[in-house]
């Protein structure tokens, strides 16, 4: 009788790590958060002009200071933007901008011209629900000026929010995955 008591409590042990293991509220696995190292917004003029804001930090935070190059623009003329996201911190370059197209609807980039930059920017394409997303734009520029244009990609925003569609990121909630501030002329 002893020796079927103990199989019946090693069968028990067994049976209750088996179940334990398998539990449905273990948290899920979440993929790790993605690395942008270098950020391009590539303006096209009407008159076929190219200006490209960009930023690189190859070693992330807290070692070197980013690259940033800003930009001079037209007065009062509107630009085609594009903007190209990039981990070049690994061989081949990880094109991240490809991650943003397919998870469009967990992503909308967030243009905010500075209160002396006389500079407006609208969406140019949508997710399948019809929210922006921001990677086509169109900025179009005012009478000259200068000041700064931040650019802020959100993951997962709630796009359905007050304004958050017409690119006011005050309610938008979400995480910032990059965020930089371009120093812009317009004559």
């Amino acid at each position: 009788m002893k020796f079927s008591n103990k199989i019946f409590l090693i069968i028990s042990l067994f049976a209750f790590a088996f179940l334990t293991a398998c539990n449905d509220n273990d948290p899920p696995t979440t993929s790790p958060e993605e690395v942008i190292t270098t950020l391009n917004y590539t303006l096209v003029s009407t008159t076929g002009s190219v200006v490209t804001l960009s930023f690189q930090d190859l070693d992330g935070d807290g070692g070197n200071d980013p690259i940033i190059t800003g930009g001079t623009l037209m007065a009062n003329t509107t630009y085609v933007g594009t903007a190209e996201f990039l981990n070049e911190s690994v061989s081949p370059t990880d094109v991240i901008t490809e991650e943003i197209e397919e998870e469009d609807d967990e992503h909308q980039l967030f243009f905010v011209p500075g209160s002396s930059l006389n500079a407006t920017v609208t969406y140019l394409d949508t997710d399948d629900d019809g929210n922006p997303v921001g990677l086509s734009s169109s900025l179009t520029t005012g009478d000259a000026s200068s000041g700064k244009l931040t650019i802020i990609l959100r993951h997962q925003p709630d796009k359905s929010a007050a304004n958050v569609s017409d690119g006011d990121i005050t309610n938008a909630g979400g995480e910032t995955d990059i965020e930089v501030a371009f120093d812009i002329i317009i004559q």
